[in-house]
């Protein structure tokens, strides 16, 4: 975020019980806190607290934010098909998605930006916990956007926010997505 009011625009959605707020927290942690960057975070969900759509949004700017929700996605991470194809609409065209592999099949019409599969739920299953999908997500996140953010920061944010006891399981998520990401799209570097 270094020109003056440079805006990104991150969206997360999936189904309730994803972990797709905890990402939203996490990323606007890091950013306001650590990186002390502006930056917000907010959270949509259906009346259904598990298996229900939801979505997670953050905002990040050098300067002033005047609006606080994402108007065209500059990165779109979807963990399910029914949440893009119920939020994929925010993507920009040539923005940059991020897709959970074993669950997204179909791509918003016109999409012609950089896009990015990952067995989210696989690779937590490896790593011992299918619950750790979200820091899976997120560390393939983190490899997209690491011109914007220190990895410190987002591990800092993810020990305040994930129960110490799973604190281990999710840091070595975290790096699978993110190594995953690294070795997978290597010719796109």
């Amino acid at each position: 975020m270094k020109k003056k009011n440079e805006r990104y625009e991150i969206r997360i959605a999936g189904f309730g019980g994803q972990g797709v707020v905890t990402i939203g927290r996490i990323l606007g942690i890091a950013f306001s806190v650590h990186e002390g960057v502006n930056s917000v975070n907010t959270q949509s969900y259906g009346p259904e607290s598990r298996g229900g759509a939801c979505r997670s949004e953050v905002v990040v700017s050098s300067g002033v934010i005047h609006y606080p929700y994402v108007r065209e996605a500059d990165l779109f991470v979807a963990l399910s098909q029914l949440a893009l194809d119920q939020y994929g609409a925010s993507l920009q065209p040539d923005g940059t998605l991020l897709v959970d592999a074993d669950s997204v099949e179909t791509f918003p019409e016109g999409f012609r930006g950089d896009l990015f599969m990952i067995p989210t739920m696989a690779i937590a299953g490896e790593v011992g916990n299918i619950k750790f999908q979200n820091s899976v997500a997120l560390g393939a996140l983190y490899w997209i956007i690491q011109d914007k953010i220190s990895e410190e920061s987002i591990k800092k944010a993810l020990a305040e926010s994930v129960p110490r006891a799973t604190l281990e399981g999710n840091y070595a998520a975290f790096e699978q997505g993110k190594l995953f990401l690294q070795k997978n799209t290597a010719n796109k570097e």
